[in-house]
């Protein structure tokens, strides 16, 4: 059974252990103040392994991965071809 936590009227807050089906309090049992459930993080526990990328990654997938995740890429470099047009109108 989850443990609910509710703030009074007052700020001061309490936990209870309730069902999934019971309905909210709207009254602190001990002292009759009026109360608000309180909206928290729910707790997740992650065991075991495969749950990071890196977990089990061989080398050559990590040579490609870290160029494509950086947006970088090798450059040739040898200046590039002159068009043939230019090279011919040289010649004339």
């Amino acid at each position: 059974m989850p443990v609910y936590t509710y703030r009074r009227e007052d700020g001061s807050t309490f936990d209870v252990r309730q069902k999934f089906l019971d309905e909210p309090l709207t009254r602190d049992p001990v002292t009759g103040q009026k109360v608000v459930r309180v909206v928290q993080a729910a707790g997740i526990i992650f065991k075991g392994s495969g749950f990071y990328v890196n977990d089990s990654k061989s080398a050559s997938r990590s040579s490609v991965n870290n160029t494509a995740s950086t947006g970088k890429e090798k450059v040739d470099s040898k200046p590039a071809a002159a068009p043939a047009a230019s090279t011919q109108a040289a010649a004339d």
